[in-house]
């Protein structure tokens, strides 16, 4: 292979410069979190997929709420919530049905509750990425699709089931992938979250699927990959990760002892490609501009890990 060294350099560089704002929006200190001209305009993902506040919404609300579920109805509400990946479609689904469980699960009356959300002008979708949106079951509206996606993997099929009982994190993925409506990159979002669960604990570093966005950002950072894959160059910066930050001098500071996952490797790239339509925009693809800049939130985030992960992860957020 061979590395365009300035846009390899970054791809570190920026994994270390977003954590270092990660720690100090934590520790309560006051902006600018960087000298990063880039960084201070725009938005940007977590080194760690997990720190994102979606991800955390999840954890807190969707898996970790308190409540005691069944293995299936864990599965369906990770799936429901990751198909909209939207905070408010939760809530609002939340305060129509109680609670969230196949129990309550009926197309016609969540399709009714997202319906009127939308006749109200509410956004019931995330657009951090674009779901499918072909009418793969018939339906004219995209909602209405996914709820009869979760009816023929949970009512119909029972797949939570082969899901559960998946002894690797790609076997969960063909299983979810073999759905229409569900493509790569989708199905590695899913097994990845449902990862966080309790229901299953697959290897986190058996597995990766590189996205669109992190395509573009591995172009950007390679001249050429030789023979490997996407893939392949995805594990290779998660299995290097050590040597490079101490060959740049970079003061990488984990989470805990928990280093960069493959899906974090993969997350990254995808910001890198990002990150140089600004820094580097002699650098075409598909995309030139980021489309969105950094708004301050108002609420501070008190982060929760999977429990699995307690002898690995341990943060204060009151230091």
């Amino acid at each position: 292979m061979e590395k365009r060294e300035e846009v390899y350099n970054l791809y570190w560089y920026f994994a270390c410069e977003r954590q270092n704002i990660f720690w100090k929006k934590l520790k309560g200190e006051e902006p600018p979190w960087t000298d990063d001209p880039i960084l201070q305009e725009y938005k940007f993902c977590n080194s760690y997929r997990v720190n994102d506040r979606v991800s955390q919404y999840l954890l807190k609300n969707v898996i970790y709420n308190g409540k005691k579920y069944s293995d299936e109805d864990m599965l369906f509400r990770i799936i429901l919530f990751k198909l909209f990946n939207k905070e408010s479609t939760w809530e609002l689904l939340l305060k129509k049905f109680d609670d969230i469980t196949l129990k309550t699960f009926n197309m016609k009356e969540y399709s009714k509750t997202l319906e009127n959300a939308i006749s109200n002008g509410e956004k019931i979708y995330n657009d951090a990425y674009i779901s499918c949106a072909n009418k793969a079951f018939g339906y004219d509206r995209k909602h209405d699709n996914h709820l009869a996606l979760i009816n023929e993997i949970f009512i119909i099929d029972k797949s939570y089931q082969k899901i559960k009982n998946a002894k690797t994190m790609e076997e969960a993925f063909n299983i979810i992938r073999s759905y229409p409506l569900i493509g790569n990159f989708m199905a590695y979002q899913l097994v990845t979250d449902i990862n966080y669960s309790e229901v299953v604990n697959w290897s986190e570093d058996e597995f990766t699927v590189a996205g669109p966005g992190s395509e573009r950002g591995i172009k950007k950072c390679f001249i050429d990959k030789g023979k490997m894959s996407n893939e392949d160059i995805i594990r290779y910066m998660y299995e290097n990760q050590e040597n490079e930050f101490k060959r740049l001098n970079l003061d990488f500071k984990p989470i805990g002892n928990r280093k960069l996952q493959l899906i974090d490797c993969q997350n990254i790239f995808c910001e890198l490609d990002k990150y140089c339509r600004q820094a580097i925009p002699d650098l075409k693809s598909n995309r030139t501009k980021i489309k969105k800049r950094y708004v301050p939130k108002t609420t501070k985030i008190e982060y929760m890990y999977p429990s699995k992960w307690r002898n690995k992860i341990c943060i204060d957020n009151k230091k």
